[in-house]
């Protein structure tokens, strides 16, 4: 058993043996966890990707005459200053004020810069008072001409990560990236047997074995604290996450990037790395978990809910391949599906990182602290939202017609039924295809009989269990006015409109 004080005496003395998380792995296979906790004073872990819930606080000093900043731009993206007359947060996720530039550059693309020594464009105003009489400043500015430049990041170094996978027929954009259409593609992230808390969590006590507050750790180049335990933390249920805080000036963009996903938003790349002191065998069995052991589940980012369905289980060994196999149930029948597997996030930034913290221990430029307290073991909570389902708008059986109707008799069909869309089905009410009364018109004006030669085969639709604001993104993305509602099995339930969509929203108003 040893102390964390006599760890750093060791460190001290030069005689402390420092490895990284992969080095331990087979430390542990050949001599055994008794003998490795002799062994190993510490093992060094890191992790290295798209940290979103990122962000720093900056004090701008006083302008002369001195202003009350209430809106803070730097480079064209707003900074929160509702803290002090020159204090702000600048979130890494913020979007740039200018609609043209968008998520293209955002606040994390500007945290970058300033770690990059580049010189930042701050435009501010505010209200006049006795205190501060000045309205407005702009001026160029460095990281160096910040009085402090504070990152403090309210959720980062998730556990664990799920991955993502998409069986909608279109590609979806997502914080995981882009999805291809049909189960085309499955991303994740994470380091997996180099992640910190993966290495320090306690299976039997649901807790974590040395971190918490006050506990020194790797932020992005530079030394850094863990503040708390961070938003969403969840170690019940193996998704537990850490609040961080350390100084933007002293950091490297090697470890601190800023990024777009496309068609989500821009984010922050993160580094961190946090040394773990090997006081027992019980800590040295968890320091060599191997990327097998990590079970990581499927998800179905098709289904835009806040719950998305497991459809699978893997671990981050086969991931790491670039592909997996995994057994799917389509249209009710069980399909083996061979799936390309890409990650978002960096394993080979996230080595770097584990050896850059065992270089810095080793050379005595770092050394381990002692927690002040645990982390907190609560779990999160969804927001008090009722969703709008387009199950909501069904409120009569479905019109449709087979394909062998004429146009003049779908004609007659729209009309008789005050309706504007009719599905075209197969024998089993299955969706085939749609016409519009706008198809209608065009055959009428073109002398067309056949249903076949007109309708839509490319058909947009929505499940009973969408939300109805994903059905009016749909919509508007399509330019189409309504879209047929169908089950698991494509079996038309009935038609949402526009109009449907407009007197439920104004019903729930």
């Amino acid at each position: 058993m040893k102390t964390i004080k006599q760890i750093n005496e060791k460190i001290k003395n030069g005689d402390a043996v420092i490895v990284t998380a992969e080095e331990m792995i087979s430390i542990v296979e050949e001599d055994g966890a008794e003998k490795a906790a002799e062994r190993v004073d510490v093992v060094t872990t890191g992790t290295f990707g798209a940290m979103c819930s990122s962000g720093v606080f900056l004090n701008f000093g006083h302008s002369d005459p001195p202003i009350k900043m209430m809106k803070t731009y730097l480079n064209g993206v707003e900074a929160y200053s509702g803290i002090a007359a020159v204090d702000a947060y600048l979130g890494a996720t913020q979007a740039n004020s200018d609609d043209d530039i968008g998520i293209d550059y955002g606040g994390a693309h500007v945290i970058e810069d300033l770690v990059a020594g580049k010189e930042i464009e701050l435009e501010a105003e505010g209200y006049t008072t006795d205190c501060y009489p000045r309205k407005r400043v702009s001026t160029l500015l460095t990281i160096d001409d910040l009085n402090q430049a504070m990152l403090f990041n309210p959720r980062n170094c998730y556990q664990s990560y799920n991955s993502a996978t998409n069986s909608r027929d279109e590609k979806l954009y997502t914080y995981m990236g882009k999805l291809l259409p049909e189960f085309g593609n499955l991303n994740y992230s994470g380091a997996g047997q180099l992640n910190p808390m993966q290495n320090d969590f306690n299976t039997t006590t649901k807790t974590y074995n040395t971190l918490g507050v006050g506990t020194k750790i790797f932020a992005g180049g530079a030394q850094g604290y863990i503040a708390g335990e961070g938003t969403q933390h969840s170690p019940a249920s193996g998704f537990g996450t850490l609040s961080i805080q350390g100084n933007l000036k002293e950091m490297d963009t090697k470890f601190i990037r800023g990024a777009t996903i496309p068609k989500y938003g821009s984010t922050l790349f993160m580094g961190i790395g946090i040394p773990i002191p090997v006081l027992n065998s019980e800590i040295a069995q968890t320091c060599a978990i191997r990327d097998e052991d990590i079970k990581v589940p499927i998800l179905d980012y098709g289904i835009q809910r806040r719950d998305k369905p497991t459809i699978g289980t893997t671990n981050y060994k086969d991931l790491r391949t670039g592909k997996i196999s995994i057994e799917l149930d389509i249209n009710g029948e069980k399909v083996d599906k061979c799936i390309r597997t890409t990650s978002v996030s960096s394993y080979k930034t996230s080595r770097e990182i584990a050896g850059e913290l065992k270089d810095w221990i080793i050379n005595k430029e770092f050394f381990l602290t002692e927690r002040v307290a645990k982390l907190n073991t609560s779990a999160p909570k969804p927001m008090k939202a009722n969703a709008k389902l387009v199950r909501d708008i069904i409120k009569r059986p479905p019109i449709v017609a087979k394909q062998t109707i004429s146009v003049s008799e779908a004609s007659k069909v729209l009309i008789e039924n005050n309706i504007n869309h009719l599905p075209i089905v197969d024998e089993n009410d299955c969706i085939m295809g749609i016409i519009t009364s706008w198809d209608i018109a065009k055959a009428m004006a073109q002398s067309k009989s056949a249903i076949s030669d007109i309708m839509t085969r490319y058909v947009v639709w929505a499940s009973p269990d969408e939300p109805i604001e994903m059905v009016a993104k749909k919509m508007s993305a399509n330019n189409i006015s309504g879209l047929p509602i169908v089950d698991n099995n494509k079996k038309v339930l009935g038609v949402i409109s526009a109009e449907d969509i407009s007197k439920l929203i104004g019903h729930y108003m």
